[in-house]
């Protein structure tokens, strides 16, 4: 595998990403309450420890550490063990204090970065800067200062991004961020035949080519495994499927 890239620890995704997250770069993931977010992004800093021996730094404006703690064993990741050996920290902060310490050299995380050798950074989530400022402009300079802070210190990291629509279309927000990152993942509920699935696209990558098929996702014991991307179907990012004409048609009168 190409040493730039980062393995996710999510196959079928690293698949989708030709091998990984590109070194260095900051990556957001969107989607709604449930979707997975924050458990991909545990199993971004999991893997990254256990299989690639890169320490990893969770930033986290939502819950506790202990909640942290919890939630990623029911996976078998036991995130307290790793940071008794030095190999992680979650930090419970809020926006305003982490976009001041990551823009200072000598700063809180600057520092703690270079202490453990921070590789992986999740930060769960971005949406919380928002309350930093009401003007569009101001907020894209804003996101785009701690981006840029992620990038100075060499981290390859994951932002996660809540989106308020559980199905249909997404509305509109003030952040820019979507333009400001490296790469833009979306998970979504999806409707299928009155069943309620999960589905994963790609909706960008800079600098390399991804796969642009909607997969499914499941979030098992071992965490988020993808699927196979879905067939027959049309509407999928509305969140309300249909068959597309052509299985409309064989399921009305059947295959000669």
């Amino acid at each position: 595998m190409n040493e730039q890239r980062v393995p996710s620890g999510v196959q079928g995704l690293d698949k989708m990403i030709a091998g990984g997250f590109i070194r260095g770069t900051a990556n957001l993931v969107e989607g709604a309450p449930g979707t997975g977010k924050t458990t991909l992004a545990m199993q971004f800093i999991y893997n990254g420890i256990v299989h690639h021996q890169e320490p990893g730094l969770i930033v986290t404006f939502e819950e506790f550490p202990q909640q942290y703690y919890h939630d990623a064993l029911q996976f078998g990741w036991d995130l307290k063990d790793l940071e008794s050996q030095g190999l992680l920290k979650v930090v419970f902060s809020d926006p305003q204090t982490t976009l001041s310490e990551f823009d200072k050299l000598d700063g809180q995380f600057v520092d703690l970065i270079e202490e453990l050798g921070v590789k992986r950074v999740a930060v769960d989530s971005m949406t919380h800067f928002e309350s930093l400022s009401m003007d569009e402009i101001e907020l894209r300079e804003i996101e785009r200062k701690f981006i840029n802070s992620l990038k100075r210190e060499g981290v390859t990291s994951i932002l996660l991004r809540e989106n308020d629509s559980l199905l249909g279309q997404v509305g509109a927000v003030t952040s820019k961020i979507p333009f400001i990152v490296d790469s833009y993942m979306l998970l979504r509920y999806v409707e299928i035949d009155s069943s309620i699935q999960k589905a994963m696209l790609v909706l960008k990558m800079r600098g390399s080519d991804h796969e642009k098929e909607i997969r499914r996702f499941t979030i098992g014991g071992n965490g988020i495994e993808v699927e196979a991307k879905f067939s027959g179907r049309e509407g999928i990012m509305s969140g309300i499927t249909r068959h597309t004409p052509q299985d409309a048609f064989v399921n009305a009168f059947g295959k000669k």
